[in-house]
């Protein structure tokens, strides 16, 4: 059998056919039925005209069709290319147009945006319409996604390879998205070796062995359910949140609400019985853990697995959570979609430190001249990550390059993450380069501040940035949300984090705003936080 995610999908459609799939509300899927409905969706894409290596967008919300579509891609062995649905009209039509989309299948809530630009992209052959409840009618020009997979046969199953394309857009901190290239075969790698430890069995060697397994699990009451909370639109959601456990026959749950509802996310773990939750950061896991703190008892001794990625994670947080859930274990990954650095692993008892991270085998911690860092020796570097990674940026030679450079005979990825190696061989992250703020000659990493700022307890969120100084080139300033029923002043803030900081760290201002700027993946949205702070100091 190919290291393929279709093919071993397809296998798991044989084996495990019976159960649940994907739920969604009242909505329940079961593995046959995803097949054959993503199979069907293969033949209209091939029947379009799209072949093999055509650019399938997904411009959609969490739901049974973002799985759908996707598997429909990969199995006619097209690509499917995410799509932020943050955007408006001029970085959808960036995006659609640099990765060559042929097919967009979008949800009806963004229809007006597909309008607007659908007429300037010439290379769109297919758009297809998801039904939701916002009630916009069929959009010009587009077909209707359950008339078009009723009206197909499901498409034959094929041999495909493993080095088949993959292509998943990243915002990063500037610039427009970028697409980064990959291959299938590492999808199914991470199913075969990661997931077995999750549920208790020894890892598994060769692609056919995962259905099989599944199968055993599905018969003792232990189908995987995981539930990604955060976008699948996003890393973290799909890579992490969804592809493994599903790769392995369980079953994704995905919320209705389009926004964070911790108290549907709650309920979603009791009812199926979510053994996986994957978030991103405090942005996510603060909301939720007030929830638990503020609400009734929750019946949560399903889970077994939190995992973060992509944004700070606090040791009182993870702390917390852990006393409402103590069977479960959180994974605190430092990763990008470029690469994966290392992890964090905190138990009920044992919260592994903000920002602490235990490297990968193949990560390096490098300082200016390009020597490896002393654990121990205080020296800061960026971090270096080896071993196999993405093929490069899409249509961006340069970008490739500078990203992907080859150091000692060595192809490695440098993402700009400056660290520390503590004296255990840990890796202590500072912050991405282009978030550092140089004030005086002193350089300040925007994530350390934030954390000593989120210590407070009036502080319920916040970012850092650097605004033009006249004296010291630049100054360091924070917008924040204050945590609910707290009245915290500007300066009972700023004058707590001087007992956590060097006094060049400290903030010379805060702006208070109602949300702290942030996509919808929790990731911090620095350029949103300028334009608060800008607002704010105005008035």
């Amino acid at each position: 059998m190919e290291r393929h995610l279709a093919t071993v999908w397809e296998s798991l459609a044989d084996a495990v056919g019976d159960t649940d799939a994907l739920v969604q509300g009242s909505r329940r899927i079961t593995w046959s039925q995803f097949d054959d409905r993503a199979a069907r969706l293969a033949a209209a894409l091939r029947g379009a005209g799209l072949e093999t290596g055509s650019r399938v967008a997904q411009f959609l919300y969490n739901s049974p069709e973002y799985a759908e579509s996707y598997a429909a891609a990969l199995k006619q062995r097209m690509v499917p290319i995410n799509v932020n649905y943050r955007y408006l009209d001029e970085e959808l039509r960036y995006l659609l147009a640099d990765s060559g989309a042929q097919a967009l299948v979008f949800h009806a809530a963004l229809a007006d945006r597909v309008a607007r630009v659908a007429p300037s992209l010439p290379d769109l052959r297919l758009l297809v319409q998801v039904d939701d409840s916002s009630g916009a009618p069929l959009t010009e020009g587009a077909v209707a996604y359950e008339v078009l997979v009723a009206a197909h046969e499901p498409a034959a199953r094929m041999s495909r390879d493993p080095d088949d394309r993959t292509m998943f857009y990243t915002g990063g901190t500037t610039g427009m998205p970028k697409g980064v290239l990959g291959r299938v075969g590492p999808g199914v790698d991470v199913a075969l070796t990661a997931v077995p430890a999750s549920v208790g069995i020894p890892a598994l060697q060769a692609p056919e062995e995962i259905a099989p397994a599944a199968r055993r699990l599905a018969d003792n009451g232990r189908q995987i359910v995981a539930l990604p909370a955060c976008p699948l639109m996003h890393g973290t959601g799909l890579s992490i949140g969804f592809l493994p456990a599903f790769t392995f026959g369980g079953r994704a749950a995905f919320a209705e609400s389009r926004g964070l509802d911790t108290d549907e996310i709650w309920g979603i773990v009791e009812r199926e019985g979510v053994q996986s939750l994957t978030f991103v950061g405090d942005a996510f896991a603060r909301p939720l853990l007030r929830t638990l703190d503020d609400g009734p008892p929750r019946d949560l001794s399903s889970l077994r697995l939190m995992m973060s990625s992509g944004a700070m994670f606090s040791a009182e947080v993870k702390a917390g959570l852990l006393e409402h859930a103590p069977n479960a274990v959180i994974v605190d990954y430092i990763a990008a979609t470029e690469g994966a650095m290392g992890a964090s692993i905190s138990m009920r008892g044992n919260i592994a430190p903000t920002g602490r991270f235990t490297p990968l085998p193949h990560v390096k911690v490098v300082d200016a001249d390009g020597n490896r860092v002393e654990p121990g020796s205080g020296v800061v570097g960026v971090v270096v990550i080896g071993g196999a990674g993405p093929d490069g940026y899409h249509n961006d030679a340069a970008k490739s390059a500078a990203t992907f450079p080859e150091i000692d005979g060595q192809r490695v990825a440098v993402l700009g993450d400056h660290a520390t190696i503590e004296a255990d061989g840990s890796i202590a992250l500072l912050g991405r380069g282009s978030q550092c703020i140089n004030t005086g000659g002193e350089k300040v990493f925007a994530e350390e501040v934030e954390e000593a700022l989120k210590r407070h307890a009036g502080v319920d969120d916040c970012l850092v940035i650097g605004v033009d100084d006249e004296r010291f080139g630049q100054r360091v300033v924070a917008v924040a949300s204050r945590a609910p029923a707290t009245a915290a002043s500007v300066d009972e803030v700023i004058a707590a984090t001087r007992d956590l900081l060097a006094g060049y760290k400290v903030p010379r201002d805060l702006v208070w705003v109602d949300s702290v700027p942030r996509a919808p993946n929790g990731k911090a949205d620095y350029r949103g936080a300028r334009r608060a702070f800008d607002d704010g100091s105005r008035h």
